[in-house]
């Protein structure tokens, strides 16, 4: 795709915005029927001509007018006949203006609220599909006003925020959308999606008091009766005198805030618009009956409150404010109280932070693709399979370094403590004791952990190496260097989505590994099964049966396989102190250490090899697949 298009159709406004697969950093507003944000509208006029936006509003010529349409997409069939007018109208525009060009490889991304389903989406898609736009996805408003915060130069929110709780408030015309979203996902919650409160109930008590105060009172108030489309209009007109005053609030406090409209219905009548310290109040305050007989503060914190209640996890750090009416500082205010530990931010624009979150997901979406694919392209090489065999020597020494003493000092040593006392009965019985000890050891949590900390050590210059083809691909995607550094997330604490080798690596599968230790380390600990180790208090043991002739004439070498066999007094057991036994451990440690490494060199066959790299290397890429996975926004 080489251009991005995202459309905001939204109940009372909409905004289109592209960008360019290259050489463009923002998303780009594009004017239709001349305003970047346009009233969501059409109007068939006799002649057969279609009219969107402002001019829909007022046209004498219309035979058909109508507005407000989508919040009424999943409750009324009609719905979807008007949105398809409407997206016609917004399509011949883009392409009677230049801005959408035949046959361009192209595609839109259309918001929707984050309450609708998959099966609502899909017959949304099919409106565009069936009216002609290039190649649609739906994406949920919520999402999109979330990337749009992830990619905005000056908030300086970042890709980081993802692994973040976040909750989005977009508040609409006629609908307010709240979205959690922790680790890239949307949470399911009670109060996710549509909550019927919007700016529009705002903007009718503005024109209500508004009429209400004016000397032509009745007439309009008939004129609304009749047409509701002119009442839409003047609606309209209340919201952009509404955003005006909110927008430097403090100006307008000591200076007049009003705007005039000319309704043109059988004569021509004035209607003029103010804002006031006093209407402003009213405005939160008033009491409406569209709200069951509640004010929009109350019905706006009593959401808010509700949402909080509802999230299960963690509460939100982020609270991501969009559409126009987030300007107001009282929003805010609100918002803080009841998200006090959170940080609350808006884009400069709030009211084109979903046109724009929309065509930055386009991009977002192919970079994941090409990203992913060159990912893949990694992994089915020979790459990461040749970094982990140059340095699979370097695991084995550095398990022998680690799991020698311990085994020496919580095996070996316990086991032949267990012969001095005569549990044991003879020195041949220990080999397999010793087998089975070292067998259980090696499989408990401490090992576990042991082994895991040293593959940890281990990993750090082969995520050094790997990087070296890893950062590149991150380069070109414009995806963060860390999404693929092994290295950084096996330090990095403030990530919630840690890695380890407890994570990377199922070590209690790698049983080759497991069995070669206790195989080698039977042999060097009982190769004379128990002779090597009580060697330093033999001469005593030796003293102690120097009246068996019949020993003594075997010679030494029989003399100890005999006395392997032999179930040896305790009193000469004792000869042997402790001591000796722990100091032998500490002596033999290098020597055991030396001959295990060694043992490894020569015995390690290829096919052992060959599946210890082939393990590795796909736990490693296993690990670098769920690291992606952390950065990819779900555009779903």
């Amino acid at each position: 795709m080489d251009r991005f298009f995202g459309f905001d159709l939204g109940d009372a406004e909409s905004a289109v915005s592209h960008l360019y697969k290259k050489d463009q950093t923002v998303p780009e507003i594009l004017p239709v029927c001349g305003e970047k944000s346009f009233i969501t509208a059409y109007a068939r006029l006799a002649g057969g001509e279609l009219l969107i936006g402002e001019k829909a509003c007022y046209s004498a010529d219309a035979i058909k007018r109508k507005l407000r349409f989508k919040s009424h997409f999943l409750d009324n069939p009609e719905s979807a006949k008007d949105i398809k007018s409407f997206a016609a109208g917004v399509l011949g525009e883009l392409y009677g203006n230049g801005d959408l060009i035949k046959n361009e490889d192209c595609c839109f991304y259309i918001g929707c609220p984050a309450g609708w389903d998959k099966n609502a989406r899909e017959e949304y898609r099919e409106i565009f599909e069936r009216v002609g736009f290039p190649p649609a996805k739906i994406i949920s408003e919520s999402r999109a006003a979330l990337v749009s915060a992830c990619q905005s130069k000056h908030l300086q929110v970042g890709h980081d925020i993802l692994s973040k709780p976040v909750l989005v408030v977009d508040i609409g015309s006629s609908t307010t959308d709240f979205a959690y979203i922790c680790g890239g996902k949307e949470v399911e919650m009670q109060t996710a999606g549509e909550v019927r409160l919007g700016g529009g109930i705002m903007d009718e008590i503005l024109l209500e008091e508004s009429v209400a105060r004016s000397s032509f009172s009745e007439t309009i108030s008939r004129i609304f009766s009749e047409s509701e489309p002119w009442r839409s209009y003047c609606e309209f007109a209340a919201r952009r005198l509404k955003e005006k005053y909110f927008s430097e609030e403090d100006y307008w406090k000591d200076n007049p805030c009003t705007e005039t409209v000319l309704i043109r219905q059988d004569y021509p009548v004035r209607l003029t618009l103010r804002m006031d310290e006093d209407i402003a109040s009213l405005l939160f305050d008033k009491k409406t009956d569209k709200l069951e007989g509640r004010s929009f503060r109350e019905v706006f914190m009593d959401s808010l409150r509700a949402v909080r209640e509802n999230i299960s996890g963690d509460m939100p750090e982020l609270l991501f404010l969009t559409g126009g009416v987030s300007r107001m500082p009282e929003i805010r205010g609100w918002c803080r109280e009841a998200f006090p530990e959170a940080v609350i931010i808006s884009g400069a624009e709030p009211e084109f932070s979903v046109a724009r979150g929309l065509a930055w997901c386009g991009r977002v979406d192919e970079e994941m693709r090409e990203f992913r694919a060159e990912l893949e392209e990694l992994m089915n090489s020979d790459k990461v399979e040749n970094i982990v065999e140059r340095h699979i020597d370097d695991l084995y020494r550095e398990a022998v370094e680690a799991l020698v003493d311990p085994i020496l000092k919580n095996v070996a040593e316990p086991v032949f403590d267990r012969w001095r006392k005569g549990e044991i009965r003879r020195l041949v019985d220990t080999d397999e004791v010793m087998r089975q000890e070292i067998e259980s050891y090696l499989h408990t949590d401490e090992i576990k952990d042991l082994l895991s900390e040293t593959i940890t050590k281990w990993l750090k210059p082969v995520a050094e190496e790997l990087e070296e083809h890893t950062v590149p691909i991150c380069v070109r995607h414009n995806v963060p260097y860390s999404a693929l550094s092994l290295g950084s997330y096996l330090s990095a604490s403030d990530i919630d989505i840690q890695v380890d080798a407890k994570n990377i690596f199922a070590v209690e599968e790698i049983t080759w590994l497991i069995d070669s230790i206790i195989s080698v380390l039977v042999g060097l600990l009982c190769g004379g099964s128990g002779i090597t180790l009580i060697s330093s208090g033999l001469p005593g043991i030796l003293a102690g049966i120097m009246l068996s002739l019949a020993v003594l004439a075997l010679g030494k070498g029989s003399m100890e396989k005999a006395l392997l066999r032999t179930d040896i007094p305790a009193p000469m057991r004792k000869l042997v102190p402790k001591k000796a036994f722990a100091g032998r451990m500490e002596s033999i440690s290098g020597s055991v250490k030396k001959n295990l490494y060694k043992s490894f060199e020569n015995e390690k066959n290829e096919e052992i090899t060959t599946r210890m790299v082939s393990e590795t290397s796909q736990q490693i890429e296993l690990c670098l697949t769920k690291m992606a996975e952390i950065v990819e926004i779900p555009l779903g």
